[in-house]
């Protein structure tokens, strides 16, 4: 037993030092805002007029778009031809959600109720897939009985708009657009949700064989800390090793505190060279249930345990109590931190250099906080 933990204690310090083998290419070589934003334009050659254009922010993967494309612009597409001129823009990365949210900026929509798609035609913005599904196609027959309308006049759009498309027979002279605000049981999904990224090698350079060998890791000592229970014999630590838990609990609480400055504060994180760390901040799994900003959580779960180890180490009377909530909390810890980065791997396929750092952590605590807690348990035997 003791080989077992010895061979997961290196597996997880290969983890905490090892790097990808090559730098992730930066995707942004020109100069341009956003060169990763996709353009695809739904338009005919000779538009006839009028014709009613606008612009819709899409994701791959986002269930709530797909449905837009899928099933509810094709027979628009179908009934108004080419009077209907839709510019699709593809969210890819974290450069993307940025113009996203400064474009929803610009139209007075605050970050907390920006999602995509996120569809501006004329003077009006639809959040979510609820408002584009029951107000497009009236918004497209007002305009046209207008006279058409043409591409929203928005200076961080501009670089995306076709240059050579006719000119509607209405005035070039369109109102400012006035925000839909979205409902809350408007569906639509956070900007950095089920995003995908187009390189696979691109992934893997970004962190992905590191978060892989991070939840093997946390796998073997979920194993290990059970069949040690179960078998009731583990390895021992000397008495300095037992005060490797609050000084790993302290990192944890910096990491945790970093992680909730960026997710309430909604700043940009230091990734470094390795992941998405904005991407991944962004997404809709970024919140428990909704509403409690992961970074949140892991702070007060390492407050949790930094009272556990107090309590155990110098109130006597409540030492047995203490030791296994300590054990309880680091197990849960563990397999809240291997969902975590199986979400980070296979649904938002980015990965976050913070995360793994904390789930490294809170692994090594459960693997402390075992011997302390099986001794417990072997103490009243032995009297």
């Amino acid at each position: 037993m003791r080989i077992v933990y010895l061979l997961t204690l290196s597996l997880l310090a290969v983890a905490l030092t090892i790097s990808p083998a090559r730098a992730a290419t930066p995707i942004q070589t020109a100069p341009t805002p956003i060169p990763t934003i996709k353009a695809c334009l739904i338009c005919d050659e000779g538009l006839p007029q009028p014709v009613v254009r606008g612009v819709m922010f899409w994701m791959d993967g986002c269930p709530h778009c797909e449905g837009i494309i899928h099933y509810v612009l094709p027979p628009l597409r179908a009934k108004y031809g080419a009077q209907f001129d839709l510019l699709m823009l593809q969210v890819v990365d974290a450069h993307d959600v940025d113009t996203l949210y400064r474009v929803a900026e610009s139209y007075n929509i605050p970050k907390e109720q920006t999602g995509v798609p996120f569809l501006i035609i004329g003077d009006h913005v639809l959040v979510g897939s609820d408002q584009v599904r029951e107000q497009l196609p009236v918004l497209i027959d007002d305009y046209l009985e207008q006279g058409g309308v043409d591409w929203p006049e928005n200076p961080i759009l501009a670089d995306f708009l076709p240059t050579a498309a006719p000119v509607p027979s209405a005035s070039t002279e369109v109102p400012t657009a006035t925000p839909a605000v979205p409902s809350t049981e408007n569906e639509s999904a956070s900007p950095a949700e089920d995003s995908h990224s187009e390189s696979v090698d691109r992934m893997h350079d970004s962190g992905f064989t590191l978060a892989i060998i991070v939840m093997l890791g946390m796998t073997m000592t979920l194993i290990c800390s059970l069949i040690a229970f179960a078998i009731g014999r583990t390895f021992s630590i000397p008495e300095w090793g037992d005060w490797l838990s609050p000084a790993l609990i302290v990192i944890g609480i910096g990491v945790a505190g970093y992680l909730s400055y960026i997710e309430t504060q909604s700043a940009t994180a230091a990734c470094g060279p390795v992941g998405d760390c904005n991407a991944v901040q962004s997404s809709r799994y970024a919140k428990l249930f909704d509403v409690l900003p992961i970074g949140v959580f892991g702070l007060l779960g390492y407050l949790g345990l930094l009272i556990a180890w107090l309590v155990r180490k110098f109130m006597h009377h409540f030492e047995k109590p203490a030791a296994v909530g300590f054990w309880g909390m680091a197990f849960f810890a563990v397999i809240f931190s291997l969902y975590i980065t199986y979400l980070e791997l296979f649904v938002i396929k980015a990965v976050c250099i913070w995360c793994l750092t904390s789930a490294v952590i809170v692994t090594l605590l459960l693997l402390l906080g075992t011997p302390p807690t099986l001794r417990q348990f072997a103490e009243p035997e032995d009297e």
